[in-house]
């Protein structure tokens, strides 16, 4: 054979995975069939070992941070799907050249029947893939039939394409290419191009947002039911704070822009009707609760602010929201929790899960949460139910949840089987969002930023330009809630030339943040953040 085959059956594997790929997101957009792609990913994710998974988080988070994106959970994202997708891609061209090489040289017309085989023998492992990780929302019988016809439909037509080329090949009377192959290789390729440009943006639809000529409008403060530890003040009072810095981010956070990090390329879409919380173990009446029977509940509201653990200091994987749902504390001691109960084992849909010590269960302030700032819970961020504990970082906290188990022993937690930190308990931290000038009455400096220590609240917050004086800054009082970051500003007199800001704060008992710097994992980034500016 004047050229390879087996190179030839790699690249076209590789053009022809692009068109199966448009075929599977259609199927999943329309009638919510197995993506192929994603779920090899997120069964990955949750297979391999958690220090590699660990340096993986961190690298993503790293390069994040240094390119500077808009919003580090969103890119972050986005890289995760197109790693899914480049590594179909590759799987792909293995299939291709395993078709090529394992034709029978005598025979090339056997090689579409031998494609089809090949491609049956491959939805295997993805068949397998998708009931581990749950056929929900189609069914166990549809997702098996889709991903054998995908499969088997793509290996016929791997199996003729390559069939002509190697046909046209050792027809050619010289090495150079042939007008046939060109038009098997080329149209191949141009059509690949458009089917796959088509099916990632369609693919991509249903998680892209239109776009915006300003930013999300700022969300108003209400009046939630609130009370005890975690009462928000009275609008008048709230109205009668100071004003915050100039760029500084909004005390409440959009949904659009609050953080999003889990452990799936897709959030789970769960039919609300057909959807149950199951509470059992060690209580005197275990409970099947749909959502009516949730919400039928006397419900509370709290402002909160909730930080990922793999956040750097000074990165945006924190915001602030008012939740609203039902004291988990009510529904367990509806439920009778027995002597000895220790722990509550939470899962969800997506196979997270997390153990939460008995402590922070019957905390008042714990919710079932079903409301965003006023809204349904958005998909993405846990839709129909998912968890609030305070003090406790993201990882901590699951969305999506369907089960609940009251447990007398140490549970486990995804990950803190993975390394992370037992405890999760937030660090304190300070942030400089913006520095502005304004060259008016000699210059003034303005610039603003958060603090957040949990429910220890903030009593303190200073600045230092350059090596000057650490200086106190205005703190924006009381916040929306205990439970919620303090704003800050600091205004001062501009002095021209290129200057470093570094920002450090103090929690409510007076115990200043720790300074040294520390990688998020595995108890949470510590240190100070540092913003450069000029005037």
């Amino acid at each position: 054979m004047k050229r390879n085959a087996i190179l030839v059956g790699i690249l076209l594997g590789l053009l022809t995975s692009l068109p199966v790929i448009f075929m599977m997101a259609l199927g999943m957009n329309l009638a919510g069939l197995p993506f192929a792609p994603f779920n090899l990913f997120d069964f990955l994710a949750r297979v391999l070992p958690g220090a590699l998974l660990t340096f993986g988080i961190d690298l993503m988070v790293s390069i994040i941070t240094v390119l500077k994106t808009d919003s580090t959970s969103a890119s972050a994202k986005l890289a995760e799907q197109s790693l899914a997708i480049l590594q179909f891609i590759v799987i792909g061209g293995l299939f291709g050249g395993i078709v090529a090489a394992w034709r029978n040289r005598k025979n090339t017309s056997t090689l579409p029947f031998l494609g089809m085989a090949l491609g049956l023998i491959l939805c295997i492992p993805f068949i397998l893939v998708k009931g581990y990780l749950g056929f929900s929302p189609s069914g166990p019988l549809a997702s098996v039939v889709w991903l054998a016809f995908v499969f088997t439909a793509w290996g016929l037509i791997l199996g003729w394409l390559l069939r002509g080329v190697l046909e046209a090949s050792s027809a050619a009377p010289s090495s150079s290419i042939t007008r046939k192959e060109a038009l098997y290789l080329g149209g191949t390729a141009l059509l690949s191009l458009i089917a796959g440009v088509a099916g990632l943006g369609f693919l991509f639809k249903s998680e892209s947002t239109p776009p915006e000529t300003a930013s999300p409008a700022p969300v108003t403060p209400q009046s939630p039911n609130t009370s005890g530890p975690a009462e928000s003040p009275s609008e008048q009072t709230l109205a009668q704070r100071i004003q915050p810095a100039p760029g500084t981010r909004p005390e409440i956070t959009p949904n659009s822009d609050f953080y999003r990090i889990d452990i799936n390329t897709l959030p789970p879409n769960i039919d609300a009707s057909q959807w149950k919380l199951e509470l059992s173990g060690m209580v005197d009446h275990p409970m099947t609760l749909t959502l009516e029977d949730i919400r039928s509940r006397p419900a509370f509201s709290e402002y909160i602010t909730l930080s990922c653990i793999s956040n750097y200091i000074g990165g945006d994987l924190i915001s602030t929201t008012l939740f609203t749902g039902i004291r988990l504390k009510d529904l367990l001691d509806e439920a009778g929790l027995q002597p000895g109960a220790k722990e509550l084992q939470i899962e969800s849909v997506d196979g997270f899960y997390e153990s939460v010590v008995m402590e922070d269960i019957m905390d008042e302030r714990t919710l079932l949460v079903f409301e965003m700032n006023g809204e349904a819970l958005p998909i993405k961020h846990g839709f129909p139910l998912r968890i609030y504990i305070a003090n406790d970082y993201g990882m901590k906290q699951p969305k999506w949840i369907e089960r609940m188990e009251v447990i007398g022993n140490e549970g486990n937690g995804y990950w803190v089987d993975r390394g992370w930190s037992k405890t999760a308990f937030v660090q304190t931290t300070s942030v400089i969002d913006n520095v502005s000038v304004e060259h008016t009455n000699g210059g003034t400096i303005h610039m603003g930023g958060i603090a957040c220590s949990g429910d220890r609240g903030i009593s303190k917050v200073e600045v230092q330009i350059d090596d000057g004086a650490w200086m106190e800054t205005e703190l924006r009082i009381p916040p929306l809630s205990p439970l919620t970051w303090v704003q800050w500003r600091y205004d001062g007199p501009a002095q021209a030339g290129n200057h470093i800001a570094r920002v450090r704060t103090y929690d409510g008992d007076g115990k200043e943040q720790i300074l040294t710097d520390s990688d998020p994992h595995p108890n949470g980034a510590t240190g100070i953040d540092i913003f450069t500016f000029s005037v």
